[in-house]
């Protein structure tokens, strides 16, 4: 395929975000490795010098993994785009309608990349997250969650995608104001459903047994007017040691979910302040604000496709002799790839103030940071997080504060309840 000034561009910068991609993990593990020899003062008592060099080896062994899997996928890449495989695809489906073409341009592509991502989904699990303990996942439930993952995808996304070129082929020239109204439907059934729906696929979800912890979050939940669908354990110890929780879900379908990890290293101090935490969320309205964050944004680049998918340089510029506008979404998509990385700093700040303000809705209501700071360190220890991440590191890929910084922000927050009410 010959390079024409349009593809060159595309690939110039592609290649440099690729390549600035590639170059902050560096950056972040390099700078990890230069701190490695020194316990913060925070994580004194908590961390010896051993498990500090377990958190660095960790954090070394997940950055070569992904920079190999980025360096393979980069350059398959390049072979699909610079080969005309592509429009040789596209050629090969004119015989078949507008839907099942579009459905078996984006299928056929989407389960290949599928597959080349399974080797390194399998090292991640079974070589890296074994070594360092984590892993209790076995092969079968593996290959089960596969199964259950593809069948998800193959279903809604096969929906999803069916109606959007549907919208296309009938809409007129506003079928982009019809196709965003899909998506934003599509996005606020999935969030208020997955709880319900899609979460029990794959774990099991008990309401929290009773006892002197559930005693204390049902007093918790009084105290501050807590109404959401329950809380749940989630037996999140079948897959993987990692501690975790999250709120999830919208009306009253919401639902603040505890890993049965978390629940068991953790003090009942240490749960009840991470679930006032994920509390702050839900009283802040964070997943709402996302939702409405995500559908404004959505809009723009929903009229922007209306538009850009009728350019005809852009088909020229791929290899295509014709404009199919099924090949325009994917084009669309590649063109998208590194506008994405370069706003991924706007998404993952909002998300970060997201968290602190969370944070000190669970210093305010329980009218101390001492529980919070106590799960986090213990947190940051289990999971071997990465004490000293780079700054521009975080920047581009932290949704949280890195852990230092969280807990000297959570010491300097006022624990009276005045502030928030």
């Amino acid at each position: 395929m010959t390079i024409n000034t349009f593809l060159a561009v595309y690939l110039g910068v592609f290649l440099l975000c690729t390549a600035a991609d590639m170059a902050i993990d560096r950056i972040n593990a390099a700078h990890s490795k230069k701190h490695g020899p020194h316990v913060p003062p925070d994580f004194q008592g908590l961390i010896d010098a051993d498990r500090l060099k377990q958190i660095h080896s960790y954090t070394l062994d997940k950055t070569a993994l992904s920079l190999v899997q980025d360096g393979v996928g980069t350059i398959l890449f390049l072979i699909v785009i610079l080969s005309g495989l592509l429009p040789w695809w596209a050629a090969s489906l004119k015989t078949f309608s507008f839907l099942t073409g579009g459905l078996l341009f984006f299928g056929v592509p989407a389960v290949l990349a599928a597959l080349i991502d399974l080797p390194f989904d399998y090292y991640r699990l079974f070589v890296i997250e074994e070594r360092y303990g984590f892993n209790t996942r076995t092969p079968a439930l593996w290959l089960s969650d596969l199964l259950k993952s593809f069948s998800l995808a193959f279903v809604l996304g096969g929906l999803l995608l069916s109606l959007l070129l549907l919208l296309i082929q009938y809409g007129g020239t506003i079928w982009w104001v019809w196709a965003w109204g899909l998506f934003f439907s599509f996005q606020i059934a999935i969030t208020a459903l997955y709880p319900t729906l899609i979460a029990p696929i794959f774990n099991k979800f008990t309401p929290l047994e009773s006892g002197s912890l559930a005693d204390k979050i049902a007093g918790f939940a009084e105290r501050e007017g807590l109404r959401v669908k329950g809380v749940y354990q989630m037996d999140a110890g079948k897959r993987s040691r990692h501690t975790n929780a999250y709120f999830s879900g919208l009306g009253k379908r919401k639902r603040i979910v505890l890993f049965d990890t978390l629940i068991h290293s953790h003090e009942e101090d240490e749960v009840l302040a991470v679930l006032a935490h994920e509390t702050g969320h839900l009283k802040k309205h964070h997943i709402r604000k996302q939702v409405l964050f995500t559908g404004a944004a959505s809009f723009v680049l929903f009229y922007m496709a209306s538009k850009l998918i009728q350019w005809d340089l852009m088909y020229t510029g791929f290899g295509f002799d014709d404009k199919c506008l099924y090949v325009g979404l994917l084009l669309l998509a590649l063109l998208w790839h590194p506008l994405g990385f370069l706003l991924s700093p706007l998404a993952m700040s909002l998300s970060r103030r997201f968290e602190r303000e969370a944070d000190r809705y669970a210093v305010v209501s329980l009218e101390s940071a001492t529980p919070l700071i106590k799960a986090l360190r213990k947190m940051a220890r289990d999971n071997l997080s990465n004490l000293r991440p780079h700054p521009l590191y975080v920047r581009f890929n932290y949704s949280h504060p890195p852990i230092l910084e969280r807990i000297k922000t959570l010491k300097r927050y006022p624990s009276e309840r005045n502030p928030l009410k």
